[in-house]
């Protein structure tokens, strides 16, 4: 099979096997080089955002520390429209074997990449396309927003939830909804307002897009945004006497908001690059697509990897009672906390995306006791309905 054959040509170009010569005689054996891996990763931020890439990085670091036949580089702040460029000289110039591509719009330049050098592995995250030396991964980081949605319907006083957005993707848009899904089993009577700022990086434009939310009466703030800019927002406004919560993003930011945030979504993306480098080293690696959540340990929840929700605001979301069918009248901390353990058991246990869910159009887009496919929660483009006005086309 073309697959196989493209593993064994990794292999091939990665391994330099013993020589044995025979002279007068006598069987001589060099000594056998050690095979060795060298990977490049792409980011489309800085490495210092605290958000998306800073995670990439983390992960990065771990599996160098551990893999002793590892090498790894890195080019971070790579423009989507300029990934083609950086993974011919990963490849061309640094002779990488394997190239990570860790942005949604780096997905078709890494297909053609995959193209263009056969004989080489690509790994894309958060994409959908795969090819005989293309694979796909995420850490799907959508349970843990439903988790932070749980608290901020019960902890907001004005019924007005925020959302800054990066990009109006279907991950994205994935990930408003699940937190809108979790405000309303909360709180029903709250709604999500969104504000896009058409970029991954930008604390300007976020925290501008913080401040207007704020300004229009909300008192809860999430974000897709790499930059700890809206957790800042809300911690001056919580400074000020008029509370402002807030979710982080990807990586551990409650250093940044230690009044303000309440909790987070954080990704390991070590044990996925373990997982992916490992197979590549033992022959086994497939270009199958690895959609790790909480079961698998990549989705966490917490503003910190030390605490699930900040010590600060345990009291409030035990003092918000709520009835949920399967176990009837909850506090809202302990609602939290058993719905994570259901999300570790897997989605079998417990998904957010469970119907009846309706599009705040009133079209029911997931029926009664159905779960979400994988295909439809990758392709999700409209909002549910507690969340105002259209997702951009």
């Amino acid at each position: 099979m073309k697959f196989t054959k493209i593993i064994i040509a990794v292999i091939l170009v990665m391994l330099l096997a013993a020589a044995v010569v025979f002279a007068g005689g006598e069987k001589e054996t060099e000594p056998v080089e050690a095979k060795k891996i060298k990977a490049g990763f792409i980011y489309v931020g800085p490495i210092g955002d605290y958000g998306w890439s800073h995670a990439h990085d983390v992960g990065r670091k771990y599996v160098e520390g551990k893999f002793p036949w590892l090498e790894t580089l890195l080019v971070e702040s790579v423009p989507e429209a300029d990934s083609a460029r950086i993974i011919d000289r990963f490849i061309v110039e640094e002779k990488c074997d394997v190239v990570f591509t860790t942005s949604f719009g780096y997905m078709d330049d890494t297909v053609k990449a995959g193209e263009k050098y056969p004989d080489k592995l690509f790994m894309h995250c958060s994409g959908f396309k795969q090819s005989e030396n293309v694979g796909t991964y995420f850490a799907e980081l959508y349970q843990m927003y439903y988790l932070n949605g749980l608290m901020a319907g019960a902890l907001t006083r004005s019924n007005k939830i925020g959302y800054v957005g990066a990009f109006p993707i279907p991950e994205v848009v994935r990930h408003i909804n699940a937190f809108a899904l979790g405000i309303k089993d909360a709180n029903p009577d709250a709604k999500v307002h969104v504000r896009w700022i058409f970029s991954w990086y930008d604390p300007s434009k976020a925290k501008e897009a913080a401040e207007a939310l704020v300004a229009d009466g909300c008192d809860a703030l999430a974000f897709t945004e790499d930059s700890p800019a809206v957790i800042e927002v809300g911690q001056e406004h919580t400074e000020k006497g008029k509370p402002v919560f807030t979710f982080g993003h990807y990586s551990p930011m409650q250093q940044f908001g230690v009044d303000s945030v309440v909790s987070g979504q954080l990704v390991d993306w070590g044990v996925m690059y373990e997982k992916i480098l490992k197979d590549i080293y033992d022959g086994t690696w497939s270009n199958e697509d690895l959609w790790w959540l909480a079961a698998e340990d990549a989705a966490l929840l917490g503003g910190s990897f030390e605490d699930k929700i900040n010590p600060k605001f345990t009291d409030e979301l035990k003092a918000v009672t709520v009835e949920v069918p399967d176990l009837g009248k909850i506090n809202v901390y302990n609602l939290i906390m058993k719905r994570l353990d259901q999300m570790n058991q897997g989605t079998d246990v417990f998904d957010p995306f469970v119907g009846p869910i309706s599009d705040n159009k009133g079209k029911v887009r997931i029926p009664s006791g159905v779960k979400a496919s994988k295909g439809q929660l990758l392709s999700i483009d409209y909002y549910v309905d507690n969340i105002v006005g259209d997702v951009p086309k």
